[in-house]
């Protein structure tokens, strides 16, 4: 049996109106667009709206971070592949804002911002994906664990990897100190 529009509306509500800005800041780190990412919370908000009667009112920020993450899937399987975005044209944007640096920092910052975002394209995906929620997203390890759908500890262990292997380009370019072993 369907439920009056009052009480629907009041659940959504309590339940989920709540959450809008944690789900803005977990799309933001799924889709990399702002405007995919509202796309994705608007997605999100419809299917909880319709879905909000079987609802039993139990931890609604997993509830909505599941419909997220399957909205997510099903986008990215209808969807076409993409040019990667060109950090030339980033690059244009950011010196075209007005933002006037030294030649020090001007030169290491593209160095660094380069070799971070190579070391994080390489990564394989699932390892990708921890990155942008943990590190660029600011979710927890829980957070980001019911966004994956993977136990806490997976999200730890593809963290560490990853955060590993971006640090060793690092290294590798000058960038970075070695870590000293421990004896």
């Amino acid at each position: 049996m369907a439920q009056p529009p009052e009480v629907r509306d009041k659940a959504f509500a309590k339940f989920v109106l709540p959450e809008v800005e944690v789900l803005l800041r977990v799309a933001m780190t799924l889709t990399a667009q702002p405007a995919d990412a509202e796309d994705l919370v608007q997605e999100t908000l419809l299917r909880a709206y319709r879905a909000i009667g079987r609802f039993d009112g139990e931890h609604p920020r997993a509830w909505l971070l599941t419909i997220m993450r399957r909205a997510e899937i099903n986008r990215h399987r209808r969807r076409t592949p993409r040019l990667l975005d060109d950090p030339d044209a980033d690059l244009d944007r950011l010196s075209s804002a007005g933002v006037v640096e030294s030649p020090e920092e001007l030169v290491l910052g593209e160095s660094f911002d380069a070799v971070v975002g190579a070391a994080l394209a390489a990564l394989p995906d699932k390892h990708k994906q921890v990155v942008r929620l943990v590190d660029i997203g600011g979710l927890s390890y829980g957070e980001a664990a019911q966004v994956l759908d993977v136990p806490e500890g997976t999200v730890m262990s593809r963290l560490h990897r990853a955060r590993k292997r971006i640090r060793t380009q690092l290294v590798a370019a000058g960038l970075a100190p070695k870590r000293r072993r421990r004896t």
